[in-house]
């Protein structure tokens, strides 16, 4: 999972002396929050957030009237707020670094440069939170086990077997570990798959069943309880 998969391609960009009301204009057109800025070769010098901006311009205290605070946005120059010191990453990073940076730096996004520091992309936690989505598979039809098994090489591996032995094609699988219930991990699978038929063939193989979901082709999800299936 590269960012350059999953970051918003070539986005909108301005120059230092761009005004802020014309930045505003732009996220308002285009439904973001923030704006790159960069210099006259596309290299990366700033950020503009709405913010930012608000608390530059105090417009949620300001007893400025609504025309005086649009006259002053109009001339202030975006490089007199913007954050200069802008954390970055390359296109080549993993989704799970850029993370990684967004919770180290407290931020919510991250310009994607390249080598000559050039803005090429711009990821957010959005586009992280859809690519955990993506990962998961919880939005494409199949259907999700989740089991209880002992943390030793190969536990996972007898579970797919099986689902493989089912006409089942495995297409994302996890091991998380929790300190009330141990190691837990999950298989998500597609095709014709049987709950209660692979549910059945699990617990004749000793795999522990804990949770169940299946998403249908209309994207809607239903869970089960395995005990109810025995």
């Amino acid at each position: 999972m590269y960012v350059k998969d999953h970051m918003t391609k070539n986005p909108v960009t301005i120059l230092p002396d761009t005004s802020v009301s014309k930045a505003l204009e732009l996220m308002q057109q285009g439904k973001f929050h923030r704006i790159p800025v960069t210099d006259e070769n596309g290299r990366l010098v700033g950020l503009i957030t709405e913010g930012v901006v608000t608390e530059s311009s105090g417009s949620n205290q300001t007893s400025l009237s609504i025309y005086e605070l649009n006259y002053l946005l109009s001339r202030t120059k975006v490089k007199e707020i913007m954050i200069k010191d802008v954390v970055s990453i390359d296109p080549d990073s993993f989704v799970e670094q850029a993370a990684e940076k967004m919770l180290q730096h407290e931020i919510n996004v991250l310009p994607v440069v390249d080598n000559d520091n050039k803005v090429i992309g711009i990821i957010t936690e959005k586009d992280i939170f859809q690519t955990f989505v993506d990962l998961l598979g919880l939005q494409h039809q199949g259907t999700r086990f989740v089991f209880h098994m002992e943390d030793r090489p190969g536990s996972l591996v007898k579970a797919m077997q099986l689902l493989a032995a089912n006409d089942a094609n495995v297409e994302a699988a996890g091991v998380y570990r929790t300190s009330e219930r141990g190691t837990e991990t999950f298989v998500k699978a597609t095709g014709e798959v049987s709950v209660e038929k692979m549910t059945k063939i699990f617990k004749e193989n000793d795999i522990h069943v804990v949770n169940i979901i299946q998403t249908t082709k209309d994207g809607m999800t239903v869970s089960y309880n395995p005990d109810d299936l025995n």
